[in-house]
């Protein structure tokens, strides 16, 4: 799918925000059909789904995402009307209500003719950005000529605020450890994993996936300060064991790390921007299980949530959009990056079907926050599709 330039500045002014995100179950009858959304077109055996839905009713059969967007919403729309910009705030997601081709339809009634979408995910690739304005676009086309104009605000990796808020994060975190392993205690940074293949092709002229994760890792162990022995490893890993995807896995990770004499771990959830299922059941659940079979101390710092810093820095990415002139700030060796994204950046593997109908449920794809918990392909698929960012 050619993908018209979202990012591209009309004359009408903006008067919209837009948070996109992937969505979630909110309870236990939602999971059988959120997943049945998720994998549409794919052929899951009900088996499979009924195996990975035991996940999320570990946890009540509610994925944390919404709430948390809903109080990440609440955050940003505070932020806005303290600082005067007066924009309504309007929520759509991938895969669950509320989805996005009824949110552009809703908007669209209100007259909204120009938003900007923020995309809780801060990195670039097929799931962390393509995919998301594949979403978009579709989602305009559903409504048709009408629909408002959006523009998806750049990646936010290496934003102060981002940043910041990690840090902080992970020094609450060291500071659960004992004070006889806090200072030799080493972070782990945790990322969503995907295909070599689709971090081959992120970004503009590809790599950019890993490459703005050890940026960001880097920027937050500097931050952290107290010299920190600091890797990045990858969680939340399916499909064919033929399939090579971004290694090492935290499991594999955790157990080199005994085997150095690590005794004190903190994970950071670099890759995600909120406490989700993935985040919730791979890091609290079965990363801490590891750990402890390992006799290892692992702590988990807390993602960016409604961090204030983070709210602060969603709304300067808006600003920029709103005030050409303002500063787009950016930590770090990288620079603020590319905006708008090129229309052919973070191309989908070869052979793997994008997005050309009108949204429906589940119109795109096993991409995205939460991506293994409904992971159920065999063969060849595996290779042509890919996990998050993102939350």
């Amino acid at each position: 799918m050619r993908l018209p330039r979202l990012g591209r500045m009309p004359e009408q002014p903006v008067d919209a925000f837009l948070l996109v995100s992937f969505g979630g179950p909110e309870g236990p009858d939602d999971v059988l059909p959120f997943l049945r959304n998720v994998t549409r077109g794919r052929g899951v055996p009900e088996e499979r789904l009924a195996e990975v839905a035991g996940h999320y009713r570990h946890f009540g059969g509610v994925s944390p995402i919404n709430e948390q967007n809903r109080a990440l919403i609440a955050a940003v729309e505070m932020d806005l009307y303290r600082h005067g910009i007066a924009l309504p705030v309007y929520w759509g997601n991938r895969n669950w209500h509320p989805y996005l081709a009824d949110t552009v339809a809703r908007m669209t009634e209100d007259g909204v003719r120009r938003a900007v979408a923020f995309v809780t995910s801060a990195y670039a690739g097929y799931s962390a950005c393509r995919q998301y304005r594949e979403d978009l676009a579709a989602a305009r086309a559903a409504v048709g000529p009408s629909a408002p104009s959006i523009d998806k605000l750049r990646h936010y990796y290496n934003h102060p605020g981002f940043v910041s808020a990690m840090v902080r994060s992970t020094r609450l975190a060291l500071a659960e450890l004992p004070p006889a392993g806090r200072d030799r205690a080493h972070l782990a940074f945790v990322a969503h994993s995907i295909p070599t293949t689709m971090a081959a092709s992120s970004g503009p002229s590809g790599g950019a996936y890993p490459d703005q994760l050890i940026e960001a890792a880097r920027l937050v162990a500097e931050g952290v300060g107290g010299g920190h022995r600091w890797e990045l490893a990858y969680s939340s890993r399916s499909g064919a064991p033929r399939t090579p995807w971004l290694e090492p896995d935290i499991g594999d990770h955790l157990a080199t790390l005994a085997t150095r004499g690590v005794t004190d771990v903190v994970a950071v959830p670099i890759g995600f921007v909120s406490d989700h299922m993935e985040v919730r059941y791979d890091l609290d659940v079965e990363a801490r299980e590891r750990a402890d079979t390992l006799g290892l101390r692992l702590v988990r710092a807390a993602t960016v949530g409604t961090d204030p810093d983070f709210v602060t820095a969603i709304r300067e990415l808006v600003l920029e959009r709103l005030e050409p002139s303002s500063p787009r700030r950016a930590s770090g060796r990288s620079g603020p990056g590319w905006d708008p994204c090129p229309p052919d950046c973070c191309r989908a593997a070869e052979g793997r079907p994008t997005t050309t109908e009108g949204p429906r449920p589940g119109f795109s794809t096993r991409g995205g926050i939460e991506m293994r918990h409904w992971t159920a392909y065999a063969g060849a698929e595996e290779a042509q599709t890919d996990g998050r960012a993102g939350t």
